[in-house]
């Protein structure tokens, strides 16, 4: 037999929560799921760092409306003849010469390009916390229905469980009637068929839970997830009455609270700054510049000729001498009227104007979601409640049946099949109501989620 990787996972984790099945001590409720999702899951993370980078463009924005200021020096040896650039004097020996400059330039005009990049920065700040805590409202709302599939199947588990237990005890009263002749050997093999089944879909209600269990330890990150459980909450209870509202308010509530808008629209905004920055590349530009320098030589300086006519040289001047004598200073305004660029200004506006119209495309769409995915989570839910519902009566039909079923099989008047016919029928309508319960209970999250209730309360960083 063939064993991949995955059932090699899933043995992995049944040995290891059979290990560690009696030392339980801990179960998680949904907040507190929530909350370490919140504060340890890699995505949201990612998205943390997103805000972070998003303010230090917003520090480098601001930069911009402040001096560079640059400082250099040099020093050289020029060998032969050359000319000295303190004495500008042509002379043919080694020299060495010393200079220092400290340079500052600061935009005075940019056509607003650092303003509105200063503007734009902030946006993006808006922008990524926006995102941040729509990553934070994706992650709460899979992690409440990753919690309510472990309910789910807890639920279904323990069901398994007494429906094996009950055809137990029917086997063992069925042996009794049986060496009585009450009732045929051929309905004891039926009933052990039974137990057998039981069996397997216990077997397979305990894979369906680890699994469960695997996919939330999954979303919170947990390293040590072999313990790990949650509390039995299996109430079906609409707390906020948010069946009570219309369509119509839940989705005008959803236009004032849900992220994806805010975001969108954030997203309009920084999209119409760069069309704005785009166009301040058509206007001129003006800088102040400023230098101070200074510079000092190390070579024999040329006082005169004697009376044969050859060079007579003292030594240099001291060198901090030189430094404070040669100092120089250059300040002055640069202006830079834009011509002809090879259209790349014209093409990055109208490459900015595209943008422009996806994001207002962008938000236009998203609040057809919205309305759409409003209207579709009540009518959801709406269904899922009356499913729940006629679940329920159903569920209570089928138990009459099967005691009345039960009771004509205790007195020999039910052969095993019907019986057997009559246990599946409840069993099934068991599942039906587990199901339909716990379905409505995440429609009516997904419902509150769009009022803007939050699962947990969420505080923006």
């Amino acid at each position: 037999m063939k064993i991949n990787k995955y059932n090699t996972l899933v043995f992995a984790m049944l040995f290891g929560f059979g290990l560690t099945s009696q030392a339980q001590t801990k179960q998680w409720t949904l907040e507190e799921c929530v909350r370490y999702a919140l504060d340890n899951n890699i995505t949201i993370k990612l998205s943390e760092l997103d805000v972070k980078t998003a303010t230090i463009d917003k520090r480098g924005a601001l930069g911009s409306f402040l001096p560079t200021v640059n400082g250099n020096a040099s020093h050289s040896w020029n060998i032969g003849l050359n000319v000295n650039p303190v004495t500008n004097i042509a002379t043919t020996q080694t020299t060495q010469y010393s200079s220092v400059a400290v340079n500052a330039n600061v935009d005075i005009y940019k056509g607003l390009q650092n303003q509105n990049a200063y503007r734009r920065s902030q946006l993006s700040i808006v922008a990524s916390k926006y995102q941040l805590l729509k990553m934070q409202e994706d992650i709460s709302l899979n992690v409440a229905n990753a919690f309510l599939q472990i309910l789910s199947n807890k639920e279904d588990l323990k069901v398994k469980k007494e429906q094996l237990a009950i055809d137990e005890k029917r086997y063992a009263r069925s042996e009794e009637m049986v060496s009585a002749g009450t009732i045929p050997r051929g309905d004891l093999f039926d009933l052990k068929a039974t137990v057998a089944t039981d069996k397997q879909n216990i077997a397979v209600s305990e894979n369906n839970l680890l699994i469960s269990k695997l996919s939330l330890a999954q979303l919170l990150q947990l390293k040590e997830f072999a313990d790990f459980d949650v509390v039995d909450d299996t109430n079906a209870k609409d707390e906020n009455n948010i069946m009570a509202q219309s369509p119509v308010d839940i989705y005008n509530k959803a236009k004032e609270t849900r992220t994806e808008l805010k975001l969108a629209q954030t997203n309009l905004e920084i999209a119409e700054k760069n069309v704005t920055i785009a166009k301040g590349a058509y206007q001129p530009t003006l800088r102040g510049f400023y230098q101070f320098s200074t510079s000092a030589s190390y070579s024999d300086r040329l006082i005169g000729t004697d009376a044969g006519g050859n060079p007579i040289y003292a030594g240099p001047n001291p060198v901090f001498d030189q430094f404070s004598d040669n100092k120089g200073h250059n300040f002055g305004f640069q202006l830079s009227v834009p011509i002809f660029n090879g259209f790349s200004a014209k093409n990055n506006v109208e490459r900015n104007k595209v943008t422009l119209e996806k994001s207002k495309i962008d938000l236009e769409q998203k609040s057809l979601d919205l309305q759409r995915n409003v209207y579709t989570a009540f009518t959801d839910a709406k269904a899922s409640l009356n499913t729940y519902e006629s679940a329920t009566v159903t569920l209570e039909a089928r138990q009459q049946a099967y005691n009345y079923a039960k009771e004509k099989y205790d007195v020999g008047l039910m052969n095993s099949f019907d019986f057997t016919q009559a246990q599946t029928l409840l069993t099934n309508a068991q599942s039906d109501v587990i199901r339909t319960k716990y379905d409505y209970m995440f429609k009516i999250k997904i419902l509150e989620f769009y009022f803007g209730i939050p699962i947990v309360p969420i505080i923006a960083k």
